[in-house]
């Protein structure tokens, strides 16, 4: 398998980190994970836009601009000989003296690696359960898509490593807040609902899509806190994250959900039919 490693296409088997890098020494780093449909990479303008975010906060130097990034990705795919593809872009801080550091990183690591996927995947559904575990709350102004995952490998453990489970954590307060690896969206009446930012979640790239596409549908959504129960009562429910894309929970905590997903159906079609569009494509080009 090859890999980019800041600025060049080589063996995975020839990367070397240093043990004096941040994102080693201090979790001092941001990913982002997003799928390549027939060699493009679905969203990434929001993608980079989230890791540029992140990297703000680390007082990382954003040394790595988006047409680098995207001429590294196509020559990886070459590489790879690869059309369709799970892609995870890491950026960590870099070489430092021992100790916590004021100033800027401005040499961070860039890594990209990537693994085939079939666009036309499927993932089955899920059983949604309740965590005893509370999500931690976000160590800055908002959640970052960083390097600090003890809490959600934590969650992780409690339910096991059966694919077809999803665990759904509650915040401090006792409101939904999202899956491990996933955002939260269920349907009653015909209104979606969905937890709020505020709540200390990660603004998931597919959630952001997921609401624009409710939008452009005329579907109501209503974002907030909201309790367990009221989600018990959802006529379905799903999660979404950029590798799934959106998939259903079959039942809440032992509640078996109706069979009837049309609402999830027809924004699973919407978003297959623009994930390789012009339109789609016309994101990353801005």
């Amino acid at each position: 398998m090859y890999m980019y490693w800041n600025g060049e296409i080589v063996s995975a088997d020839e990367i070397t980190i240093s043990p004096f890098d941040h994102g080693y020494l201090y979790g001092m780093g941001v990913f982002e994970t997003f799928r390549v449909y027939e060699r493009h990479p679905f969203l990434f303008d929001d993608h980079y836009e989230r890791l540029k975010q992140g990297l703000q906060q680390l007082n990382i130097t954003n040394q790595v601009e988006k047409d680098a990034l995207l001429q590294g990705l196509y020559h990886l795919l070459d590489a790879n000989q690869i059309e369709d593809a799970y892609v995870r872009l890491n950026i960590s801080a870099g070489v430092g003296d021992v100790g916590l550091r004021t100033e800027p990183y401005e040499h961070p690591t860039v890594l990209m690696y990537m693994r085939p996927l079939p666009k036309d995947v499927t993932y089955p559904e899920k059983d949604g359960h309740i965590l005893r575990l509370r999500r931690n709350t976000p160590e800055g102004s908002f959640r970052l898509k960083s390097h600090h995952y003890l809490n959600n490998m934590m969650a992780k453990r409690e339910i096991g490593s059966k694919p077809n489970i999803e665990g759904i954590f509650l915040t401090e307060t006792g409101v939904l807040a999202e899956g491990i690896v996933s955002n939260l969206f269920w349907v009653q009446d015909g209104i979606v609902y969905t937890p709020s930012v505020d709540t200390g979640i990660l603004n998931g790239i597919t959630r952001q899509f997921i609401l624009e596409m409710c939008q452009k549908l005329s579907i109501i959504v209503k974002e907030g806190h909201f309790s367990k129960q009221e989600m018990k009562l959802a006529d379905e429910a799903f999660i979404t994250n950029s590798i799934q894309e959106i998939v259903s929970l079959k039942s809440i905590d032992g509640r078996v959900l109706p069979e009837d997903k049309r609402l999830k159906s027809m924004l699973q079609t919407y978003y297959h039919q623009n994930r390789t569009t012009l339109w789609a494509k016309q994101q990353f080009q801005k």
